[in-house]
């Protein structure tokens, strides 16, 4: 499980680099190859598309996961402004619950998508082993 995580950790790492999902995978690819046997490889892949989400909610977050928060990012600042032009101390509450409603949403749209990239990576290396490249 500790070895999963920290491919997920690699995940998020690629995540953060402006380039397409191709290009995120092939990097990873490599990272894989180079510290994590092809054993353990298995049982990752294994592991993590067993306990991926596959509800239609997860599916949108993963996907949109910005789009999903912008509404509770606004509950977040009327509540703020409600608080501030107001003085209700409610206006407060709303407001951190509306800011950790959306941070969590981004964050588990993050995780999602990471998990998503790393499992899409560990398939496309037992594709590539199971059937090798024709050479001419």
């Amino acid at each position: 499980m500790d070895q999963l995580q920290s491919l997920i950790r690699m995940a998020e790492d690629e995540l953060t680099q402006y380039s397409t999902d191709a290009r995120k995978m092939e990097k990873l690819r490599r990272k894989i190859g180079l510290s994590v046997s092809m054993e353990q490889q298995r049982r990752c892949r294994e592991t993590l598309a067993a306990q991926m989400p596959s509800g239609n909610l997860s599916k949108l977050v993963e996907e949109q996961r910005q789009t999903v928060a912008l509404p509770f990012w606004g509950i977040a600042g009327l509540g703020l402004l409600g608080a501030i032009s107001l003085t209700q101390w409610l206006g407060y509450i709303v407001a951190i619950a509306g800011t950790i409603a959306a941070y969590r949403i981004q964050k588990w749209g993050w995780e999602l998508q990471a998990q998503r990239l790393l499992l899409r990576t560990l398939e496309d290396i037992e594709a590539r082993i199971s059937k090798p490249q024709q050479s001419e």
